[in-house]
């Protein structure tokens, strides 16, 4: 798989890698064993970089992928936190940052964190210096080797990407949420700040497998969350309504070479966009993750693709999404 550098993270790592939040919690239930399966399959297409957060399953996510590289060493494993209190600016202490941490290595059996991300904190937070100084505080102690954040929107991002010592930044970007592109992706690049893209499939939609007649589970967030009922409705299907999203769709469809799923697609789009680091698309079984990590052996889209692409979004996404995040 191709390999893309992370400047400030210092690391290198395969430009698909594999988002554990369904492996926790929130997408129906999947069994450990499926879960780990899922994981093995993923790393034996060489995906490199996982990512994870400490309020996925209450911590079982972490601990599932904890299994895992004790069997599979050298991986880059990225988690999160923030979201187990009232998310409030004067949560974010150093205090807090501790115990957090704490919580998150014990359950991946680690002394240093690869990568710890705040996770789609509250936007005064990102202006905080007493925020990021606790951050640097961690790194200085060994509890973590580096740190991101993961954000909702574009503002948020510039602003994490201007601190110093930011390591990436964790955004929505996918075939349904273009905004990035114009200035988080150049800035990023500029200041060698790692872009990981997530959602990358809008929650399944860009998956092509879903229909007007798809029943989603009670403990799925694509059935409890689609106005934002439990957290921001922008990881939701990216933000875009369902039916919309459906006719978007449809006029994909077309585009797709031959040989190449829906799915791989938009992946594959995702991996041209100049800039883009990781893509984390999520998984459920170990089809789906080898299925993931093939979209990296694909040849780029031609331009004509994804001028076309962008005519869909234009037309089509835009006016429900753009403005917002």
């Amino acid at each position: 798989m191709e390999q893309r550098v992370m400047d400030r993270l210092g690391r290198q790592v395969g430009v698909v890698g594999l988002g554990a939040w369904q492996l926790g919690a929130d997408w129906g239930e999947v069994s450990e064993d499926d879960a780990l399966a899922t994981l093995h399959a993923a790393v034996d297409a060489g995906v490199t970089f996982i990512d994870t957060a400490d309020v996925y399953g209450d911590g079982r996510s972490e601990k599932i992928i904890g299994r895992l590289i004790e069997e599979r060493p050298g991986l880059t494993v990225a988690t999160k936190m923030g979201r187990r209190v009232a998310q409030t600016p004067e949560a974010y202490t150093l205090d807090n940052f501790r115990a957090w941490t704490d919580r998150s290595r014990a359950n991946l059996g680690v002394d240093t964190l690869d990568l710890v991300q705040l996770h789609c904190p509250p936007s005064p937070v990102f202006e905080i210096d007493e925020v990021f100084d606790g951050l640097d505080t961690l790194v200085a102690e060994g509890a973590i080797a580096a740190y991101g954040v993961s954000v909702e929107t574009v503002s948020e991002a510039l602003t994490a990407i201007a601190r110093p010592n930011v390591a990436s930044v964790q955004i929505i970007l996918n075939a349904f949420r273009l905004k990035p592109l114009d200035e988080v992706l150049p800035a990023a690049e500029k200041a060698g700040v790692g872009i990981i893209a997530r959602v990358p499939l809008a929650s399944g939609l860009l998956s092509g497998k879903y229909g007007p007649q798809t029943v989603f589970a009670e403990d799925d967030h694509r059935n409890y969350n689609r106005q934002g009922e439990s957290f921001d409705v922008g990881e939701t299907f990216s933000g875009v309504e369902y039916g919309v999203g459906l006719q978007a769709v449809d006029r994909l469809r077309p585009l797709v070479p031959e040989g190449m799923t829906m799915a791989q697609f938009a992946l594959r789009w995702l991996i041209d966009q100049q800039g883009v680091s990781v893509v984390i698309p999520g998984a459920r079984n170990p089809e789906q993750a080898r299925a993931n990590a093939a979209a990296a052996a694909f040849a780029p889209l031609s331009a004509e693709t994804l001028a076309a692409v962008r005519e869909i979004y234009d037309e089509l996404i835009r006016p429900q999404v753009h403005h917002r995040w």
